[in-house]
């Protein structure tokens, strides 16, 4: 088993929010080199997406993935868009994951789910669809290290940011200053420069970009577009 407690980087006012570079959107004949570009871009996070072609209609990266990314240096946030997330948590964790985040919708038993994967080593991650109300997790937030609020349908990169969630990132930050204010809110679909601002003005301290950093051709200026519309924002 691999223990990534303290794979997390710092969470104050100088660097939020942090960038999350979602491999989903790179050349997936490529990983490694784009996940290394990323890193030397100065990304905090690797976003990794799992599918299993039921709970989304598309497949992608599975244990092996993780792994072979580990020895990049940047903590991996491992979003599962998976049915039944309790049969798998456990092979992403040994494979080096940082954070494993599940889909409300996908399970029973969240709860427990949750606790269960911080007892495995890693920092846990909870994801809600467009679709689904913030409130649904109110009872939940105290048991997070992670509240990733899907920006569009999952399944596939490069869709449209959803501009109706932004009221629910706000509602998300209000109940985590409150109830987990050391938790962090990722966004995750449709992350570019024309659409940071407004994630971060609703409160996100986490940010999913895939299409926007690597069909750029230049991931560190992509990067650098990011934040620096991230700290317009923030002054």
């Amino acid at each position: 088993m691999v223990s990534s407690m303290n794979s997390r980087p710092a969470h104050d006012t100088e660097r939020r929010p942090l960038i999350a570079a979602s491999m989903l959107g790179a050349d997936h004949g490529r990983l490694y080199e784009a996940a290394v570009a990323a890193r030397d871009a100065g990304v905090d996070f690797l976003h990794i997406d799992v599918m299993d072609g039921r709970f989304v209609p598309n497949i992608a990266f599975g244990p092996g993935v993780v792994r072979s990314l580990n020895d990049v240096g940047v903590p991996m946030i491992v979003h599962l868009m998976v049915d039944e997330p309790e049969r798998h948590v456990s092979s992403f964790v040994d494979a080096g994951a940082a954070y494993v985040t599940f889909h409300l919708e996908a399970t029973r038993h969240p709860h427990r789910l949750l606790q269960e994967t911080r007892r495995l080593g890693a920092r846990a991650g909870l994801a809600i669809n467009p679709g689904t109300p913030v409130d649904a997790v109110t009872e939940l937030l105290s048991a997070v290290d992670l509240l990733l609020i899907m920006t569009v349908n999952p399944g596939f990169g490069g869709q449209k940011f959803i501009r109706s969630v932004l009221p629910k990132i706000r509602r998300a930050a209000e109940l985590l200053a409150t109830a987990n204010p050391q938790a962090f809110l990722e966004v995750d679909g449709g992350i570019s420069a024309e659409t940071v601002a407004d994630a971060v003005a609703a409160g996100s301290t986490v940010l999913a970009a895939g299409s926007s950093l690597f069909s750029s051709g230049d991931v560190a200026a992509a990067v650098d577009t990011l934040r620096s519309r991230c700290a317009g924002e923030r002054g």
